[in-house]
């Protein structure tokens, strides 16, 4: 049984997910998450067969963990100079957030102050994915206890969306990958622990294939031209626990960063 979480949303620990992050290397693929490790150093999943649904389909159930193998800040196409942290060029308004919001050692992060982080950001948390022919639930253990949708039942985006932190998602199976379209996102949340920012324009497509038993594979793509002059690409690697249970977690509880992070402002 693990012990309670608290507070884990210090600036040290911000800075330690990120330094994760962005140290591993790009993954190979399947064969990779097979070997003795995934990337950053991390074990494979168990091996064993893909578990399918009623449909045939695969069923990506079960508890994944938070801390990913991801490439390093994102594999980008086509960024051409002046990327920043992998991210591709982005247009001036943006230059100056990310630039003003290393100078203050990220202090105005919604997240450290308990409100969702939104895809595509990685929280540092374990989720756990519950799958039907027809809807796919994502929950997600840390911060606000918040939750995704994935609808694999032909609907359509609904016309007159709300802008919200994890927007909305319509899905489809491109044979054993399950595609994932996603918008109507409010402007608040950061792409990543550095601050890259996102308009209300961000469209965001995921694909998410069961390699084998206990390894998913997370393709996404981010296109916002509000914010950035190209695609950008990342490519995570996730892998199954198996005999555990997602715990409560309540970012409120005893959350001591505010204070902290008030005073890096300059």
């Amino acid at each position: 049984m693990r012990k309670p979480l608290a507070a884990l949303f210090s600036i040290s620990v911000t800075l330690l997910c990120l330094a994760l992050a962005t140290a591993a290397p790009q993954d190979k693929g399947p064969a990779q998450a097979k070997g003795k490790g995934g990337r950053g150093g991390r074990p494979a999943g168990p091996p064993g067969p893909v578990p399918r649904l009623s449909d045939g389909k695969p069923d990506l159930s079960g508890v994944w963990n938070g801390q990913q193998n991801v490439a390093a800040a994102g594999d980008i196409a086509s960024a051409g100079p002046g990327s920043a942290a992998g991210a591709p060029p982005m247009l001036p308004w943006a230059q100056k957030v990310v630039a003003d919001r290393a100078k203050n050692l990220s202090a105005d992060d919604f997240e450290a102050r308990c409100l969702p982080g939104g895809p595509p950001r990685i929280p540092p948390y374990h989720m756990s994915l519950f799958s039907t022919p027809k809807l796919v639930l994502v929950l997600f253990e840390g911060n606000t206890h918040m939750y995704r949708q994935f609808f694999v039942d032909g609907t359509d985006h609904p016309k007159d969306l709300k802008p919200t932190f994890y927007g909305d998602s319509r899905a489809h199976w491109d044979g054993d990958t399950l595609v994932v379209d996603t918008i109507g996102f409010n402007d608040i949340s950061w792409i990543d622990g550095q601050g890259h920012p996102h308009t209300k324009q961000m469209h965001l497509t995921e694909k998410f294939h069961r390699i084998d038993y206990g390894n998913l594979s997370i393709d996404v793509q981010i296109d916002d031209p509000g914010t950035y002059t190209a695609p950008w690409i990342m490519h995570r690697i996730t892998t199954l626990e198996t005999g555990f249970e997602m715990t409560e977690y309540v970012c409120n509880e005893n959350n001591q960063d505010p204070a902290h992070l008030d005073k890096a402002h300059p």
